[in-house]
């Protein structure tokens, strides 16, 4: 497993009864944002992100990722993909003001909303505030309303748990809508490959396909005791996941612990210039979602695990909140420069941010870590 799953506690957190659950995520909301207040933009391949050296893109329109464009992917190689790539900077506040529109739109229909970041939520319209009982006529009109104050596109997955609705949000991109009703999550699940599967990222489903795993109705055909055996404490989050089974609650004010990400290198790393210069993709990469999560931490942690699979850390901490990306960026690259020169090169480094404001509302543990392969 590559990227963190929902742990076995919150799966096995159930409410009496089916749910109505809505999750909506914004289409390429950086860059539709850019294109929509700029017309140059429209239809074209547009990066926000730094075009430089060192530069990651931070998102890409759909136009650019016709040529494999991605996020967290290096400005170089998105450039090389698409040479009429255009690059532009990023513009927090014009994101952060559309995503207030967005959030008063959902809290409309409902008080039940857990924002996983600027541009995507779930939604609790079991009880909807406004009696219209449909979960999938509720999802239709806050797709029409957010189209109709901000000019931009969202997709919607409507379902009776979490799992199943994030899913069917990313089936009919862009612009789309998908419906997994109750009887049907197991089927639905059957035929998608588990690459679809929130945590499991390119090295797990490579080593689920090592196994003979490539889809759900294969994952569903392995007992509890052979996961557990290959992917150890993903293994009940797997088995539920492959019959369509996800009991966790949606919260409105859950807290989060941290916001980070790790990068897995395809050839390990050693040297001083190359592993400096590692990080500061990944500073640009985590920096770009502390923003858009909009947290506030005191704590810096460096991860890094060398070749022979041992891990180390090191932190550092202020008595007040990180205050902007170079103080990050700094603290950063003080911890690395305090572990050179390394005893074995590394496969994987990773960054966090964490001792964030308790009043912060914050996606699950499986959403907080972005991944960077």
């Amino acid at each position: 497993m590559d990227d963190a799953a929902p742990d076995d506690a919150e799966m096995a957190e159930q409410e009496p009864g089916l749910r109505k659950i809505i999750h909506v995520d914004m289409d390429a909301f950086f860059a539709s944002v850019e294109q929509r207040d700029n017309p140059e933009l429209r239809g074209k391949p547009v990066a926000v992100g730094g075009s430089g050296g060192r530069g990651v893109v931070a998102a890409a329109s759909y136009e650019a990722r016709k040529f494999g464009v991605r996020s967290a992917m290096p400005s170089v190689t998105a450039r090389r993909l698409c040479p009429d790539l255009i690059f532009v900077r990023h513009r927090f506040d014009a994101y952060k003001e559309a995503s207030r529109t967005i959030r008063a739109i959902f809290k409309h229909h409902t008080p039940h909303v857990e924002p996983l970041s600027l541009d995507e939520a779930y939604l609790d319209v079991t009880e909807d505030l406004l009696g219209i009982g449909s979960a999938t006529r509720i999802a239709e009109l806050i797709r029409q309303e957010i189209k109709a104050k901000t000019k931009l596109t969202a997709s919607a997955g409507v379902s009776y748990n979490k799992f199943l609705a994030k899913i069917a949000s990313d089936q009919n991109k862009p612009d789309g809508m998908c419906v997994i009703k109750p009887g049907q999550g197991a089927q639905f699940v059957a035929t998608l490959p588990v690459r679809r599967f929130h945590g499991v990222g390119p090295k797990g489903a490579e080593k689920m396909a090592r196994l003979g795993i490539e889809t759900g109705a294969d994952l569903a055909a392995k007992d509890i005791d052979f996961l557990r055996a290959h992917f150890g404490s993903s293994a009940d989050y797997l088995y539920r996941a492959a019959r369509g089974i996800d009991l966790r609650r949606v919260r409105a004010n859950r807290i989060r612990k941290s916001v980070g990400g790790e990068r897995t290198f395809s050839d390990d790393i050693s040297s001083g210039p190359a592993l400096r210069e590692t990080l500061d993709n990944i500073i640009d990469i985590v920096w770009g979602s502390i923003e858009k999560t909009q947290a506030k931490g005191r704590t810096v942690t460096l991860k890094m695990k060398y070749t022979d699979f041992q891990t180390v850390t090191r932190a550092k901490s202020l008595p007040r909140n990180v205050a902007d990306k170079p103080e990050f960026a700094r603290m950063s690259r003080e911890l690395l420069e305090e572990l050179l020169p390394l005893p074995l090169p590394i496969r994987l480094m990773g960054l966090t941010l964490s001792n964030l404001e308790g009043a912060e509302k914050a996606p699950p543990k499986d959403e907080a870590q972005l991944s960077l392969l």
